[in-house]
């Protein structure tokens, strides 16, 4: 929506929230974590047939079979962050989403959190060494929790102007009225 958009005055920014904040440090196998989540295998399958069929309608591929571990995300936020700070932040997050939905990786796993800073254009030895020390962690869990307090509790959770929080994955027709309404709005705020 926002390519079609065209000139749009939005920047997007994404902040911390772990689906999973208990998640052991070194994540767990994705079977075990998924059949205890949901039940057994069969109650996995059916909360997982949602997300297959969106994603095949939005044209995405996502490869369930090559995901072996759930991991525990606190690296992958502190990345987020640090990539902020560089303004590489949708390179990042959209490296993250393709090395585990498609390739399978663990971005739990600091080596492979270096190697996709370093494919944002981040210098991946500087990002190993902070993955090795405790930085900006508390900072990361506390704005977790704030998420929370608000009453984040799913993903995608997007906030529109600071104003206007709008949960889960949206179509893009939704969107493409959220845009042309705030973009009328600036507008008329202009006049």
């Amino acid at each position: 929506a926002l390519e079609r958009a065209g000139d749009h005055p939005f920047e997007i920014e994404w902040h911390p929230f772990q689906l999973n904040p208990d998640m052991p440090a070194g994540g767990m196998d994705r079977r075990a974590y998924l059949e205890t989540k949901f039940g057994g295998k069969a109650g996995a399958v059916k909360a997982y047939a949602p997300v297959v069929e969106h994603a095949e309608k939005a044209g995405l591929k996502i490869n369930f079979e090559a995901i072996k571990t759930t991991p525990n995300t606190l690296d992958a936020h502190r990345l987020i962050h640090w990539a902020g700070l560089e303004a590489a932040q949708t390179r990042v997050v959209s490296a993250l989403f393709r090395a585990y939905f498609v390739e399978g990786r663990d971005i739990g796993n600091a080596e492979v959190l270096a190697d996709i800073a370093d494919s944002a254009g981040m210098d991946a030895a500087v990002v190993s060494r902070l993955l090795a020390s405790e930085a900006d962690a508390q900072m990361i869990r506390d704005r977790d929790a704030h998420s929370r307090q608000m009453g984040v509790s799913i993903v995608p959770t997007f906030f529109v102007a600071g104003r206007h929080a709008v949960p889960g994955a949206q179509p893009p027709e939704l969107w493409d009225k959220v845009i042309a309404d705030i973009k009328a709005q600036i507008a008329e705020d202009a006049e």
